[in-house]
Formats: structure tokens, C-alpha cells, sequence
């Protein structure tokens, strides 16, 4: 159970860097286009950046689930390394299936990948939402100055 905890503890922190460090340079490509993103026309930059950091989320989130698909196919949870991604997916998005389960001595992994996929959801969709509002809000103030 230990060593679970410890592989999970390591796994959740490593995930959890690099959504920060994802987080980090987005925001840096957010103050470099700053300008433009607010310049008219307005909707479709919204639009587009819109798309771009759900693309952005969408590579997080998934680069997340490879790392606990590989770490649990490399435990030898899995006979497969597919397996182990559905598993991880499944898990991640606390969609909890339950076709297919690591084995007993493997399972608090499982809910630590769980915790890991609720967590990054919810720092990510706060990202979105934070993007969003700040070129949103500079977007109407530069309407009024004009």
C-alpha cells in the first residue's frame, strides 16, 4: 500500500508540474499577444482563442493520461500498453467504467489517477475561464475608450 501511495503521490506532482508549467506558458503567449488579442476585430480572436487553449487543455490532459498509462503498463498492471491507456482515461476522467480493473494490489493507484484527472479538469477549465475573462474584460475596455 506504501509504495502505491508513493508512486501515486509521485505521479500526481509530476502531472501537476507540468499543467503549472503548461499554465505558465500560456499565460506568456497570452501577454505576448495581448495587444492583438483585444484589437478589433474582436469576435473572432474570442473565437479562436477560445479554440486554442480548449487544443491547449485537450494536450494537458492527455499528455496526463499517458503518464499514468506508461507508469501503470510498466508496473505491469496492464498485459497491454492500450489497456492501460483506456484504463487511464476511464480512471482520469472519473468516468469509473469498471470493464476493466488493475489488480488488487495496483487499485489505489486507480483512485489516485482519479483525484489526478479531478484535479487537473478543474485547474484547466480555471485556466479557460481565466483566459477567456481577462481578453474578454480588455476587450470591452478598449471598445469604451473609443
Amino acid at each position: 500500500m506504501l509504495i502505491q501511495i508513493i508512486l501515486g503521490t509521485g505521479l500526481l506532482l509530476i502531472n501537476i508540474t507540468l499543467a503549472a508549467l503548461a499554465a505558465f506558458l500560456l499565460e506568456a503567449l497570452f501577454q505576448r499577444g495581448h495587444r492583438w488579442l483585444i484589437a478589433p476585430p474582436q469576435r473572432p480572436k474570442l473565437l479562436l482563442l477560445l479554440i486554442g487553449v480548449g487544443i491547449w487543455v485537450l494536450a494537458v490532459i492527455t499528455t496526463g493520461v499517458w503518464i499514468w498509462a506508461v507508469a501503470l503498463f510498466e508496473l505491469g498492471a496492464f498485459a497491454t500498453l492500450e489497456e492501460a491507456v483506456y484504463f487511464s482515461l476511464v480512471a482520469f476522467s472519473t468516468l469509473g467504467l469498471g470493464d476493466v480493473l488493475p489488480p488488487q494490489e495496483w487499485r489505489i493507484l486507480a483512485v489516485m489517477a482519479s483525484v489526478n484527472g479531478f484535479l487537473s479538469f478543474g485547474l484547466l477549465t480555471a485556466l479557460l475561464v481565466e483566459a477567456l475573462r481577462q481578453v474578454r474584460v480588455a476587450q470591452i475596455e478598449m471598445r469604451r475608450k473609443d
